[in-house]
Order: structure tokens, then C-alpha cells, then sequence
């Protein structure tokens, strides 16, 4: 296969990008428009390979979902009425909708959903959804227990406390979603924060959500009418221009639009921590839990960074963003040590794997760990080719790394960028001049 080649930047990136829109909040807003009562207007929806599989799922199971002044009309089914699928639900590969959709589905009685996916999808595991499910009523069956096709028998739910063996904001979601249907009050309780999208989107809906430190509890509710959701610009997404103006000198890049949500600004916090000139204003982490999503404006100058330690209490808040602090650490001054970071293994590809082998073969002095990396800083990068491996983000970081490399990177496989971003590659061009 052919590689798409990304020179270096022959001088510094400039200009002003619109955030693409988010696809956390995508996703969750098709969702729950589909579980609404009503039509719900979606304004700046992400259409993205991941995201248009959930409009595929929701028109499957009943919701009708249509196009119009650049808006979605979605009119819902109501919190039970899911219909049953004359086949598998196709979630391509979304492994946000294939973890959150069972959490709905799980309480439509007497009605069996089947869920698949492609290669990719069949190697995530979904042990951590069905476990919580199974233990408030749900019927489910998965291949060896833990994988794809996943097949939910709906049945009546009850309320339960489940503690997070580790912090996700997909299983969360699921086991907050499941709990709108079940007898008596459902509490998630984290290990550690993780993006709270679910949480807000709920409240704007009408239901109870009550967040108490670690725990966040949710009422069973007869209706949700969510009514109208504007999806702010994808914070992961702007990520990467953020890490290429670090990275290639000379550069001062704005980006406009950005998702301002704490929960999902750990890459800005570790950036700054690492020296980075990045101005704007992201939501305090002390805030009470609100129903909307501000947003910020990004400011971003090149940066000379010094190594850091990130630790588990941090991984949530930068799981998709890790792959770019490895980037960042190679050069940057000194050791950057990441830890805790396990579900980088079990993402699209095994992410500890195919980062470390990526920035090997463009140089860097990477060395895996069972739940992280440590990266030795230097002059950079040299450059090379590496393999998105299917991966979209693994696909967009080797072209930042050609950007900021001396030699350039070519990527085998960028077509993958489309999951999440169809205009990375023309953004990219944009900056680049």
C-alpha cells in the first residue's frame, strides 16, 4: 500500500481553523434524540464514518433522522421504544456506540438487538459493559465473554451501585443510560473523572443527575425531550494542530470553537505543564455539573518543552490525546514518563504497541511499559514511514510528526482520519500553506 508523505514544514504554521465538531458529543446527541419524545434539532453534528453509524443504528431501531439547513431532525422512539431489527446493528467502527447503546437497549423488554462491527471492533472488549448490565437484570451474550458480536436480550432493570474498576466515561454512560430505565436509582462511582458529555446531556434533557464527588446518580424517568443540542468543536480533534504549532517552529495557529468541558482539556493541562504557549480559557474543574458545554478560542505559539510525569489520575481526562504527549516528549527536554494508562490497549489498535513502534522507526527513544511509555526527549524527530495500522488517530499523528520531523513521514493507511476528522488532511494544507 502507497504512503501519503507529509513534508516538513518549511516554516511555522499560521492561521485560523474552526474546531471540527466533537465526536463525543455527536454520538451521544444522536443517541438520546433517538430516545427523545418529539423531533430534536442537532446543529453542527460531526459527519464522520464513526458518527454516521450512529445514525444508522438509530434509524435501525425506529428513529427517523433527516437533513436539513445544514441541521439533523431527529424525531425519537421514546425512552421504550426501541423497535427490534430485522438484523445486526452495523457499528462499524465505533467503539463509543457499541459500548453505549446496550446501556438503552438493555431495558427494551422482550426485544433482542444484536450488535457487530468490523475487524477492529471484534477485538474490544465488552466484558466491562456487560458486567455492570448483567447485574442490574440484562441479558447478554458476547463471544468468550468479552467480545464482539454482542447480543442484548432487553428485560426489566433495577437500580444498582457499581464502582468503576477503572474510569470510563463509556461504561459509565452505559450503566447511567440502562439506569433511566430501571426500578429505583442507578450510581456510577469513579476512580478517577472522566468526560462528563452524558451527564450534561441528560440534565438538558430533564432528567435527575446528581454528581457527589466520585458518585453520580441518576432517577428512572417515564420521558427524556431533549429538544435542541449545538455540538461544540471536538477538543481531541484540535489536539493535533495544537501539538504541530508546539512542534514546528515559528508558528502561531488559532483555533476557533473549541469544547471548553474540563473533562476533556487534560492534553492542554500536560501541554502547558510541559511549557507550551497555549492561551485560552478552559471550564474550572470545580464548576457544579451544567447542562451545556462553553466553549473557548485557542491560541497556540511554538514552545521549547521540558519532559513531565502524567499519572493515572489524569489518563481519563487525555486517553485520546496521549499518543500526542509521546509526540510532544520527544522534543522536549528530558524524561516524560506516562503511567496508568492501560486502555490505550484495548482503543483501535493497541496504542502502547503501534506509538511505540510509529515514533521507533521515526527515531525517538520510546520504550513501552505494561500501562504507559517513557520517552526520552531530544533534537526531534528524524523521520520515515509508519503504519496507521487502521487506526485515525495513530494516521493523524504521523502527520504532525512529518510536519515537525527533518526528513518527513510518509503514513500508509490515512485514509483512517476519516473515522473522526474528513478534513484533517485540507486543514493540515491550510496551516501549511
Amino acid at each position: 500500500m502507497l504512503a501519503d508523505r507529509f513534508a516538513p514544514a518549511t516554516h511555522g504554521l499560521r492561521g485560523t481553523l474552526v474546531a471540527p465538531p466533537d465526536k463525543s458529543i455527536s454520538h451521544r446527541a444522536a443517541l438520546l434524540a433517538a430516545m427523545s419524545e418529539g423531533e430534536v434539532r442537532i446543529e453542527n453534528y460531526l459527519h464522520a464514518a464513526d458518527t454516521d453509524a450512529t445514525l444508522a443504528a438509530v434509524r435501525a431501531l425506529g428513529a427517523a433522522v433527516e437533513a436539513r439547513d445544514e441541521q439533523l431532525l431527529v424525531r425519537g422512539v421514546g425512552l421504550r421504544g426501541a423497535g427490534e431489527p430485522g438484523s445486526p446493528i452495523d457499528v462499524q467502527n465505533s467503539g463509543t456506540l457499541l459500548r453505549l447503546l446496550p446501556g438503552w437497549l438493555a431495558g427494551q423488554e422482550r426485544r433482542r438487538f444484536t450488535l457487530d462491527g468490523d475487524e477492529s471492533i471484534r477485538r474490544r472488549p465488552v466484558d466491562r459493559i456487560a458486567l455492570p448490565l448483567r447485574a442490574m437484570g440484562a441479558q447478554i451474550e458476547c463471544t468468550d465473554q468479552r467480545l464482539p458480536p454482542l447480543t442484548i436480550l432487553g428485560a426489566a432493570l433495577h437500580g444498582v451501585e457499581y464502582v468503576l474498576p477503572v474510569a470510563s466515561a463509556q461504561v459509565k454512560s452505559a450503566v447511567l443510560l440502562a439506569g433511566l430505565l430501571a426500578e429505583g436509582r442507578t450510581s456510577v462511582i469513579e476512580p478517577a473523572p472522566s468526560r462528563d458529555h452524558t451527564e450534561r446531556m441528560l440534565l438538558r434533557a430533564g432528567v435527575t443527575v446528581i454528581r457527589e464527588g466520585p458518585r453520580i446518580t441518576v432517577s428512572p424517568c417515564s420521558r427524556i425531550d431533549l429538544e435542541r443540542v449545538v455540538v461544540p468543536g471536538d477538543p481531541s480533534s484540535a489536539a493535533f494542530w495544537v501539538a504541530a504549532a508546539l512542534l514546528v517552529p515559528g508558528s502561531a495557529v488559532r483555533i476557533e470553537n473549541v469544547g471548553a468541558n474540563w473533562t476533556r482539556n487534560g492534553f492542554v493541562a500536560i501541554a502547558r505543564r510541559m511549557g507550551a504557549g497555549i492561551e485560552g480559557e478552559i471550564e474550572d474543574a470545580n464548576a457544579p455539573l451544567g447542562a451545556a458545554d462553553a466553549v473557548t478560542t485557542l491560541e497556540i505559539s511554538s514552545s521549547r518543552l521540558t519532559g513531565t510525569v502524567v499519572g493515572p489520575e489524569e489518563i481519563a481526562l487525555a486517553i485520546d490525546e496521549l499518543p500526542l504527549v509521546a509526540l510532544l516528549a520527544c522534543f522536549a527536554d528530558g524524561e516524560t514518563v506516562i503511567s496508568g494508562a492501560e486502555e490505550l490497549r484495548v482503543k483501535e489498535t493497541d496504542r502502547i504497541a503501534t506509538v511505540t513502534e510509529a515514533l521507533r522507526a521515526l527515531g525517538a527513544d520510546i520504550e513501552p511499559t505494561a500501562d504507559g511509555f517513557v520517552v526520552i526527549g531530544s533534537d526531534g524527530l528524524r523521520g520515515g514511514t509508519i503504519d496507521a495500522h487502521g487506526d485515525h488517530r495513530l494516521a493523524m499523528l504521523g502527520a504532525v510528526a512529518g510536519l515537525a520531523s527533518r526528513e518527513g513521514v510518509g503514513v500508509v493507511g490515512m485514509d483512517a482520519a476519516r473515522v473522526s476528522y474528513p478534513a484533517f488532511v485540507s486543514d493540515l494544507a491550510r496551516l501549511a500553506g
